[in-house]
């Protein structure tokens, strides 16, 4: 069973790059942003996703008003100059 032998000494040693390797997280330039991070309350995240929606509706909103204004504006103009 020389093959099982192997196999566990290359998963162990897998293991221990893992854990070197994750050892710094936290220590570095993030470390204190990532010490203070803490779970939002439900009225945090309420407002959070009320303002990302209004954002998005906006962005649509003028996303569409930008399409509608190629597409179709150019004919409306068109007319009213004639």
């Amino acid at each position: 069973m020389p093959e099982m032998k192997e196999i566990m000494d290359k998963s162990w040693d897998l293991q221990r790059k893992i854990e070197e390797k994750t050892k710094h997280v936290g220590k570095g330039k993030y470390g204190r942003v990532i010490k203070m991070a803490r779970k939002p309350t439900g009225e945090e995240y309420l407002k959070v996703t009320q303002i990302t929606s209004i954002g998005l509706l906006l962005m649509g909103g003028l996303g569409f008003l930008i399409y509608w204004l190629f597409e179709y504006g150019s004919k409306y103009l068109m007319n009213a100059f004639k």
